[in-house]
């Protein structure tokens, strides 16, 4: 990994403390071509990832997606593909996302720049990360027919809440760890601490005393958002990491036993990003809805190694394919 690129200044430490790669603060609609090509320079094979932000996409608020300025940022990374032409593209996003014209055009224009494309809609369970996560993930090659590694050949087993977080110290809530700045819980209020104390692991607010449901969940438009104030279960898959998954009335995002939501770091966990994986320098101070961006905003580090194997495996193969094209050459000749 040479470089990469965010307008995010957060992502600036962890990118290059645990990748060992430079990181550029840039705004990708103001990114050129022939800078990337620069970076490029004397590469035998050159791979381009790209990740528009996922919630103009979403379900929840398409309805503001056409006055969203990051709706334009796949055309955006569709402008450098066509004027840098790199032999390997991959994307990752909502599916949703497949359903609006902005991808359409996507795909027509790498097609017409000589990409065949593997397209698919993955759950991210059946790669055994332990969250229920529905993803595009899109992986195009110049060199020929390439594929998305299937769960089976990943060798994959199936993951659970307890499988992820269930080693971690006791924490109460608003508490940090002493040894870990990430493993730190966000503060509840005292009507919240009633509340997921009469929480269930996987049951709704409608389990609790009538005083305790916030009045918005008491009108009619309101009882259909059952999973906030929630408690993950053990045995299941969590819900999908969002960027505010340290919230309690975030979604189902309290801790199956203990009175207070995830952790950052369990829930950077749950997105398979290593125990000891630096979000910020040791020391340094942790803002929690920084973190928090920065955790539900990625990319499952699992799926990521299912596409760098599913690039590589390509790679290797056309790789095989060309020196049995040689041979043969090589055979014809004498």
């Amino acid at each position: 990994m040479l470089v990469g690129f965010d307008l995010d200044p957060a992502c600036r430490y962890p990118y290059e403390a645990n990748n060992f790669s430079r990181f550029n603060l840039a705004d990708v609609a103001q990114l050129t071509g022939a800078s990337l090509k620069k970076i490029w320079a004397g590469s035998e094979i050159r791979v381009l990832a790209g990740c528009a932000p996922c919630q103009p996409f979403s379900r929840y608020t398409q309805a503001r997606a056409g006055r969203d300025k990051r709706w334009t940022l796949l055309r955006s990374f569709s402008r450098l593909i066509a004027e840098t032409r790199p032999d390997i593209v991959t994307m990752e996003n909502v599916p949703e996302l497949t359903r609006h014209g902005v991808y359409r055009r996507f795909v027509s224009s790498l097609r017409r720049n000589g990409y065949t494309l593997s397209e698919n809609i993955v759950e991210c369970v059946d790669y055994g990360i332990p969250q229920q996560r529905k993803r595009l993930v899109l992986i195009a090659s110049r060199l020929g027919r390439i594929d998305l590694v299937p769960p089976a050949a990943f060798g994959c087993t199936p993951s659970t809440v307890r499988d992820a977080i269930s080693a971690m110290p006791e924490l109460a809530a608003g508490d940090m760890d002493e040894l870990d700045s990430i493993h730190r819980s966000s503060s509840l209020s005292t009507l919240n601490k009633r509340r997921i104390r009469s929480s269930r692991p996987g049951g709704t607010w409608k389990d609790w005393d009538g005083k305790l449901v916030a009045l918005c969940h008491r009108r009619k438009k309101g009882k259909g958002y059952r999973a906030v104030y929630g408690r993950m279960e053990w045995d299941r898959p969590a819900p999908t990491i969002t960027t505010q998954a340290y919230g309690f009335g975030s979604g189902r995002f309290g801790h199956p036993e203990q009175d207070r939501a995830l952790s950052l770091r369990e829930a950077a966990m749950l997105q398979t990003f290593p125990r000891d994986y630096a979000f910020a320098p040791r020391g340094g101070s942790v803002e929690i809805k920084t973190i928090g961006r920065l955790i539900g905003n990625a990319v499952p580090v699992r799926l990521g190694r299912v596409v760098g194997r599913s690039i590589k495996l390509h790679l290797d193969s056309v790789h095989l394919a060309e020196q049995a094209e040689a041979r043969a050459h090589t055979s014809r000749r004498t």
